[in-house]
């Protein structure tokens, strides 16, 4: 199972892969004796994904992709800590995946979190509120007039853009812009309708 993708080939096998999950189309968790014996000798995933905790996300399956084709790192709220970090890091160096996928979505329950802090002063558990207190600085000029539903998705996307930026800002994420090979993007997926929206790097 030898990936030797671009990275907007890489894109590409994504959205094609999330339409034929939209489409119901039959995603077997079975693997052929053969492809295991493959992959025991070692992994070469096409895109890294980041991607939230939430049972509902699980980019194998809104991806229509099987073992061996995701690097896939999932924490609540999608939010980079040095572990992350060097998830991501070991991904590009190492299994050179040619594509990054910040995947956010909606109703995210960790933005929820950090809007609660924001706006009503709650204060979450210990390791939870660290979390929270992770996610806030990306929420700075949020449209506080907004109806709340509609505050909560420009949340989550301010969020998903403000993970993308800071590993795009940090020195190995300069040293991959420079090198021009890897493409990192920002995504939302759209829990009913099981759509994965990929944003325009250009709008802020």
């Amino acid at each position: 199972m030898n990936h030797n993708l671009t990275a907007d080939e890489a894109l590409q096998r994504l959205i094609e892969g999330n339409q034929r999950f939209q489409r119901g189309e039959p995603h077997s968790s079975g693997v052929a004796r053969e492809t295991l014996a493959e992959l025991a000798h070692g992994q070469h995933p096409f895109a890294t994904i980041l991607g939230c905790s939430d049972s509902r996300v699980a980019p194998e399956t809104i991806f229509h992709a099987g073992l061996g084709e995701l690097f896939v790192v999932r924490v609540a709220g999608n939010v980079l800590s040095a572990e992350v970090a060097g998830s991501i890091q070991y991904a590009g160096a190492h299994l050179q995946t040619p594509l990054l996928v910040v995947l956010g979505h909606e109703g995210c329950g960790a933005i929820q979190a950090a809007l609660a802090t924001m706006y009503q002063g709650v204060h979450q558990r210990s390791r939870i509120q660290l979390l929270v207190d992770s996610i806030l600085p990306g929420l700075e000029g949020l449209d506080a007039g907004l109806p709340p539903a509609a505050r909560l998705a420009q949340a989550v996307e301010m969020n998903v853009r403000w993970t993308l930026r800071t590993i795009l800002d940090s020195p190995e994420g300069r040293a991959l812009q420079a090198e021009g090979r890897v493409k990192c993007v920002g995504a939302i997926y759209e829990i009913e309708t099981g759509r994965v929206r990929f944003l325009n790097p250009n709008t802020p």
